[in-house]
């Protein structure tokens, strides 16, 4: 009788370390699927941060060169000669 009790209860323990040791295996696998997610989305900010600053380059060219020519517009009226 006591041999089965003591069976009982060393059972019991096993399944609660099993239990235990599953929620570990799962915290660690969800943690991981995180830090993963999390990766990517540095990653796309930082690829999102390149195309924002080529774009701001690609529009301060094209300022410059829209304005330059916009300043030499006033120079050919200077030189005309009806």
């Amino acid at each position: 009788m006591l041999s089965a009790i003591n069976t009982k209860i060393l059972l019991a323990i096993l399944a609660a370390l099993t239990i235990i040791g599953g929620a570990a295996i799962y915290q660690r696998r969800a943690a991981e699927k995180a830090a993963a997610i999390l990766q990517q989305q540095q990653r796309n900010a930082e690829e999102q941060n390149r195309r924002d600053e080529a774009f701001r380059q690609q529009v301060e060219q094209n300022k410059k060169k829209h304005n330059s020519a916009a300043a030499q517009e006033g120079k050919t009226w200077k030189t005309y000669l009806p």
